[in-house]
């Protein structure tokens, strides 16, 4: 009688500690470079939570995860799985966190909203509420604060104008939502910010349960989809908040890719050349938002609903699982030359807005206020310059995603 001889399995990759640098500039984290140059599957343990959890950084492995029914992301919500935030409350009926079928549901009530179609609809509001900004901006005179002046106030009201949120309430509205996405204040200011958001997202839902069409916006849509009984109230309020709060990474993206054009020269001329036109524009853009680092460390984990095979390893049911789309931007093999700055790049397929069912809901709408603020600061101020050097631009500090504090410019 002969015994079967099995061969070992290779010993799972040491567990790395990944604590996110504070990085002054776009620069890329140097704990993810280690990580993509260990393997294409690694073990990481975040700052917060319990456990370690498996990356994935290769292009090729991040598309199947986030394409995989297999890995979920409901599970999360009953777990303590290693992450950055400190502070992991989520809200009841969060699209960040529904599965199939239930994320389709979720997301087909209010999914005409950010259509390409509405928001060809929606970019002539969207300039006149930039206009002013700017003319703003200029009256005021050199030097000015971007961040401040433009770049956030813009994506705010723009949201606002996409949620329904009336005139009157905007101010307040605003000044939760600044609340809720600053660095300042603590937690303690933060979550009075969102007691106030998300009771007046619950009162304005209920309000507008019997309103059978779109014009008064998201919010509409969604009082509307509770109405019929498509959606719960509490799962309508847990989509409406993050919508209104979204716009958070459009700042801090333009922030970062004007960053780069004042103090990359042969950028700023390429994409001042090219304003006219929009093919070619758009590509330098789309080149920006793929070399960003948009975040610290990693987004939202997932959790294997059984044992899958990725990458010559097997993630046993149960285990966490992060993706980098900061990393599979970076991907040599789809990327040439990835950590240079192509503005030319075709095809560019980066995963910027995330991909699969969870595919950023207003991609469409970062893109449209992208363009408009880049276009309209490059336009309007001639000469424009940084009005500090570049090492004294204030970078974010303890956040989730990155970008510049203030952008001090002059013209």
């Amino acid at each position: 009688m002969t015994q079967e001889i099995t061969a070992p399995s290779s010993p799972p990759p040491p567990v790395r500690e990944w604590v996110p640098p504070e990085i002054d500039g776009p620069g890329f984290d140097p704990t993810l470079a280690e990580l993509m140059r260990e393997a294409p599957l690694t073990r990481i343990r975040l700052p917060h939570g319990e456990g370690w959890a498996w990356l994935a950084t290769r292009y090729e492995d991040v598309r199947a995860v986030t394409n995989d029914p297999r890995f979920g992301r409901a599970e999360v919500t009953r777990r303590r799985i290693t992450r950055l935030a400190p502070h992991f409350k989520p809200r009841p009926g969060s699209l960040a966190f529904a599965d199939q079928p239930d994320h389709n549901r979720l997301r087909r009530a209010f999914a005409g909203a950010f259509t390409v179609g509405a928001m060809k609809r929606l970019r002539p509001r969207a300039q006149e509420l930039l206009d002013p900004l700017v003319g703003e901006l200029l009256a005021q005179g050199p030097p000015a604060d971007l961040i401040a002046a433009v770049l956030e106030p813009f994506p705010l009201a723009l949201v606002s104008e996409v949620m329904g949120v009336p005139e009157a309430d905007r101010a307040r509205v605003h000044a939760w939502t600044r609340q809720i996405i600053s660095t300042s204040g603590g937690a303690e200011a933060a979550e009075r910010a969102k007691a106030g958001l998300y009771g007046w997202i619950t009162e304005t839902i209920r309000a507008r349960r019997e309103e059978a069409s779109a014009e008064g916006g998201v919010l509409s849509m969604l009082g509307a989809a509770v109405g019929r009984g498509e959606l719960s109230e509490e799962e309508a309020i847990g989509v409406a908040g993050p919508l209104q709060i979204g716009g958070e990474a459009v700042t801090h993206n333009c922030g970062q890719m004007l960053y780069l054009l004042l103090t990359r020269p042969e950028l700023m001329a390429h994409l001042r050349a090219v304003l006219d036109r929009p093919a070619e524009r758009d590509a330098a853009l789309e080149e920006l938002l793929r070399w960003i680092p948009h975040r610290s460390t990693v987004g939202l984990a997932r959790i294997a609903l059984e044992d899958v095979e990725l990458a010559g390893r097997t993630i046993a049911e149960g285990e966490p699982v992060y993706v980098s789309y900061l990393a599979a931007n970076r991907d040599p093999e789809v990327f040439p030359d990835p950590d240079g700055i192509d503005l030319t790049r075709d095809p560019n397929p980066h995963l910027a807005f995330g991909n699969g069912s969870h595919f950023c809901t207003g991609a469409v709408l970062a893109r449209l206020q992208t363009e408009l603020m880049v276009t309209a600061v490059l336009e309007r101020l001639p000469g424009l310059r940084l009005a500090v050097p570049a090492d004294q631009v204030p970078w974010r500090r303890r956040t989730m995603i990155r970008g510049p504090e203030a952008l001090p410019v002059a013209w």
